[in-house]
């Protein structure tokens, strides 16, 4: 399946290590590498952690194709209705094994 259908909308991106991004992507080519502008990358922490889940603002942001796991449309009104600072959860693994 092409991503050119994607490009100019709001994605997530689950990459091979389990980081999870969020942008508008700009660009898509035959291996994957995605180009994203706008780019957040959300750090969710499990219900034990003190700490507050963030977003932290990366810019235009280029994903090599090898570690994109995942690469999903976003519902941009439900997305802008959560409190990402409020969300906990499991940390999602990443899909490399050794």
């Amino acid at each position: 399946m092409s991503l050119q259908q994607y490009v100019n909308k709001k994605v997530l991106i689950l990459t091979a290590d389990g980081r999870t991004l969020t942008g508008t992507l700009l660009s898509c080519d035959q291996v994957t590498n995605l180009v994203l502008s706008q780019t957040v990358e959300r750090i969710i922490r499990p219900a034990d952690d003190e700490e507050a889940s963030a977003e932290v603002s990366h810019g235009l942001y280029l994903i090599r194709g090898e570690n994109v796991a995942v690469c999903g449309l976003v519902d941009e009104e439900l997305d802008a209705s959560i409190d990402w600072a409020k969300v906990r959860g499991d940390v999602v693994g990443g899909i490399k094994h050794v």
